[in-house]
């Protein structure tokens, strides 16, 4: 049985808040979520450090049965995600030393116990 766009909205909200959680806890400032313009979203925006910008792409999963959170990450997608990164960084002018991209993988199996990697710098 598929999973409705319903519950893959909420699974996706679900691990962005795990995701914000995690980098908050890592010392992050979180910067904004969900940021929307005309070529998509950008997931998390964070602060690393005073000089270190992060944008942050989370996959959620229930399964490995279409590979881990980390794969579905592909070549496009991290091209959009520097596209985005730019058009973010062309509407809030900030100071950044450095720009990073991470990515954020959780699998959250139903009644399994969950299970989350953050890559940095995988871009």
């Amino acid at each position: 049985m598929g999973t409705s766009s319903l519950e893959k909205d909420q699974l996706g909200r679900y691990g962005e808040q795990i995701a914000a959680r995690h980098l908050t806890d890592d010392g992050l400032r979180v910067l904004d979520r969900n940021w929307r313009c005309s070529e998509g979203e950008l997931d998390i925006v964070a602060r690393d450090g005073p000089g270190t910008l992060v944008f942050c792409e989370v996959k959620t999963r229930r399964s490995l049965r279409h590979g881990t959170p980390i794969e579905a990450v592909d070549a496009e997608k991290s091209h959009r995600l520097r596209r985005l990164a730019a058009r973010w960084l062309k509407a809030h002018p900030r100071r950044a030393d450095r720009l990073r991209f991470d990515v954020i993988g959780i699998l959250a199996p139903r009644g399994g116990p969950l299970r989350l990697t953050h890559r940095r710098e995988v871009l």
